[in-house]
């Protein structure tokens, strides 16, 4: 696991500033504190930290092929190397290392931009090609892996792992990109490919782009997750799930580092954790956080899988009202992030880094294998949608979101206004409204009539209607998986997992994510998925004889914050302070009584604005540092 960057002159040969590519790169000096590389000719700089993860002593990068004329920098790890090496050999090449990234200098030699497609892992890499003049850039196939990229004024063409080497360069454009407040506030993050910035983007999860001097940005897609041609029956899915996922999870046992597992207590860490204690002999190190509260806490959970399973455990309870790291997230994201999760991620990346330099995740579960209640929640909706067309949908469930009230305070099953606005729209826009942070309504309120006007008839669904545009199906749960992959996947869970554990310098891997695992799961029949208002359903039935039927199926927690109490205490003066900041009221984006009216009714008990509070808190702390 590293950090790239690097500088190519897109319009002629010119000299490149080496000071200062070293100066920006070292601002991600904490994705990879061994050791750093460089590579430089009149067309391109290359630059590169690492955590030495594989081939401690023979990883060194910038890496060469044989007569030095293919270079490379390359984040993340592909976990079919042995066998592509071998492949490799046989055509002929010769390897100077033991490492992962020689295979990828290599295999484009012999097969080109098609080279991406054989690579099993997570990764985005830079392969520079001096005999055709070529820049090749890739990302893995669900953006495990991040790669930000600009171009200047004078042409150079910019790529980095994080935003924040690219603003540390001073030839780079930071006027905010205009839409980007519409979507942060529906989405909690900024989605692919675009940053917060007009002229910084990210290059798409499953996409690949090929420069040569005087050539257009033009990425190409090389992967998708496809609508299954024929669904699994409960016999095959029950037959081949946990040897398809113990497959994953033995893959991603290589390393030559102390390597171990976060166990949350949860079921998806849970399995992990089953299966890596099924394929070595030695104790699995384990690192769980636990809470002072217990409303918070599954540390009981995490145990009871240590203690069966005999791992390493390692564990430290954490205050729910621990409020330290706020301004160290807008350090770390580099652009808005409204996920509130990530202040215990980061101390669970903080703790495993103590101990191990490799952690197994179970990141993946909910989005493959339905097991977000909203997915429960979209199903029920769909049964409604299709059993009444929608112009009568429309003129009765229309009036009913609109006047029934926003119940904050009352019980989940009479919270009613999201369901009745969404079964007033189509299956896109009503998942859409269940996933918004802030519904369109309420962005309406929040944002100014200038802000809202320069929009021209722009709503943040629109990333949504794209993606849908390009799958297929009639199966209602397959749909939305498929845009939380594209959307909520990439834009919040890997960023969030990513930041908080290179920020630590940690590496993490995600075996649920194994792109040939995800193409498989994503055939299970979705009846299987959820059954009898039970999410994960097939996954949990193949767990049984591994994880404790009381894991099983317990209600979901996860890393939930009390933000709603913090800005009642101990954040209520620095929640008035920066989200009525002049950067803020200055901005032009926002109606500043409607902020101030927010602040109140909340502090007063009058509403619960706590999620949307603490949008507005990551926005101010963003806008702050602009």
């Amino acid at each position: 696991m590293c950090g790239i960057s690097g500088i190519f002159n897109l319009r002629q040969p010119d000299v490149i500033d080496r000071p200062l590519l070293e100066e920006i790169n070292r601002l991600q000096s904490h994705r990879g504190p061994d050791d750093e590389g460089y590579f430089f000719d009149e067309h391109i700089g290359l630059a590169h930290r690492r955590l030495s993860i594989i081939d401690l002593s023979g990883g060194h990068q910038p890496l060469f092929n044989e007569d030095e004329s293919v270079v490379v920098v390359f984040n993340g790890e592909i976990y079919n190397y042995l066998e592509l090496a071998d492949e490799l050999v046989e055509l002929g090449h010769q390897f100077a290392t033991y490492s992962d990234t020689e295979v990828i200098v290599h295999a484009w030699e012999s097969w080109g931009e098609d080279c991406i497609k054989r690579f099993r892992g997570m990764f985005a890499f830079a392969v520079w090609d001096r005999n055709k003049k070529q820049l090749f850039l890739g990302r893995d196939r669900l953006g495990k892996k991040p790669l930000f990229y600009t171009v200047t004024a004078k042409g150079q063409f910019l790529f980095a792992s994080e935003l924040k080497v690219l603003l540390g360069h001073p030839d780079v454009d930071t006027t905010l990109r205009h839409e980007m407040a519409e979507e942060f506030f529906m989405y909690g993050y900024i989605p692919e490919p675009y940053s917060a910035y007009k002229y910084i983007f990210k290059l798409n999860p499953g996409h690949h782009l090929t420069l040569t001097p005087g050539s257009e940005i033009a990425p190409k897609q090389y992967w998708d997750l496809c609508a299954p041609e024929q669904v699994l029956s409960w016999e095959q899915t029950q037959e081949s799930l946990l040897d398809k996922l113990q497959e994953a999870v033995r893959i991603r046992l290589a390393a030559d580092v102390p390597l171990g597992a976060f166990l949350s207590g949860g079921v998806d860490s849970s399995a992990v954790v089953s299966l890596m204690a099924s394929l070595q002999s030695k104790p699995v190190h384990t690192c769980a956080i636990g809470f002072s509260e217990q409303a918070y806490d599954e540390s009981e959970y995490a145990q009871q899988v240590a203690s069966r399973y005999g791992t390493a455990h390692c564990q430290k309870i954490v205050d729910p009202n621990d409020i330290s790291l706020i301004d160290t997230l807008a350090d770390i994201y580099d652009e808005p992030y409204a996920d509130s999760s990530a202040l215990p991620t980061f101390r669970v990346c903080q703790l495993a880094s103590q101990s191990v330099k490799v952690a197994l995740s179970g990141d993946g579960g909910d989005e493959i294998f339905g097991g977000y209640r909203r997915h429960r929640l979209h199903l029920a909706e769909q049964r409604v949608r299709n059993a009444i067309p929608g112009p009568i949908r429309k003129s009765v469930f229309g009036p009913l979101g609109y006047l029934y009230p926003k119940a904050d305070w009352a019980p989940r099953p009479l919270r009613a206004k999201t369901t009745f606005q969404s079964l007033a729209m189509d299956a896109v826009e009503g998942y859409a409204n269940s996933i918004s942070k802030l519904r369109r309504g309420e962005r309406q309120s929040l944002f100014s009539n200038g802000y809202q006007q320069s929009l021209n008839g722009y709503d943040g669904i629109e990333i949504l209607k794209h993606h849908a545009r390009f799958f297929t199906t009639d199966d209602p749960l397959k749909q939305i998986q498929y845009l939380d992959i594209k959307t909520w996947l990439v834009g919040d869970i890997l960023t969030k997992v990513d930041r908080a554990s290179m920020a630590n310098s940690l590496e993490v891997r995600a075996p649920m994510l194994d792109h040939e695992f995800v193409e498989w799961a994503y055939s299970i029949n979705s009846k299987n998925n959820i059954r009898n208002r039970e999410g994960k359903y097939a996954f949990k039935r193949s767990l049984e004889n591994h994880v404790g039927h009381n894991i099983l199926y317990r209600p979901k927690m996860g890393f939930s914050m009390p933000i709603s109490t913090w800005f009642r205490t101990s954040l209520k003066d620095t929640l008035t302070r920066h989200v009525l900041s002049t950067n803020m009221c200055d901005s032009g984006f926002f109606d500043v009584d409607w902020l101030k009216k927010m602040i109140s009714d909340h502090q007063q008990g009058y509403r619960d604005h706590g999620a949307s509070l603490w949008c507005l808190l990551m926005f101010s702390l963003f806008m702050a540092r602009q």
